[in-house]
């Protein structure tokens, strides 16, 4: 079967609101290939502590792409201690230049509680506006609903599980099982 004849893994929705003086991401369990759902428990946002400085990561994309990435960003975060902004440039310098990793598929969302971000492979490193982004297949969905929230009275941690049932209510690819880290600056 060719790669293009593949029918694709689909699914994903992640979350990144800080909000309160904290940052809470989460996603969604669903790992779909063509229109059949794989699994429904997937664990896409893990709690990073490279050299004692905790860091909260959700992932898009390949698992097994996105893993090679965070442990890659860990390796970056040992190297720089505290220092999640220059980490993330030398993730994504690293996953634009370097042969190997340019073939991975994923996307980050991470955060230090003080700072967010979404890492591509495009070598980009975006602080979002708003203080909200979200990234895979129901990304927009959850982004546009978390977007219409952030100036009620609603917490961090509410704002980004209202927005995710309303994306798992919209995107095929995204269900309600959610996993969901805080992290404060």
């Amino acid at each position: 079967m060719a790669k293009t004849d593949f029918p694709g893994w689909h699914g994903t929705t992640i979350i990144g609101v800080k909000k309160g003086g904290e940052v809470v991401i989460a996603g969604d369990g669903q790992v779909s290939l063509g229109q059949t759902v794989i699994k429904g428990t997937a664990r896409k946002v893990r709690r990073l502590k490279p050299g004692g400085h905790e860091v909260v990561a959700g992932f898009a994309g390949s698992t097994a792409d996105a893993f090679t990435l965070l442990e890659r960003l860990e390796t970056k975060l040992e190297a720089t201690p505290g220092q999640l902004a220059r980490a993330s440039v030398e993730l994504a310098k690293d996953w634009r230049t370097d042969k190997y990793l340019q073939k991975l598929e994923a996307m980050l969302i991470v955060s230090d509680g003080a700072d967010i971000f979404v890492i591509t492979g495009a070598g980009d490193v975006l602080e979002p506006e708003h203080n909200v982004t979200a990234i895979g297949s129901g990304g927009n969905f959850a982004l546009a609903a978390a977007r219409g929230m952030m100036d009620s009275d609603r917490s961090a941690e509410q704002v980004a599980r209202d927005a995710m049932a309303i994306a798992a209510d919209i995107c095929v690819y995204t269900n309600g099982r959610l996993t969901v880290e805080k992290i404060s600056a």
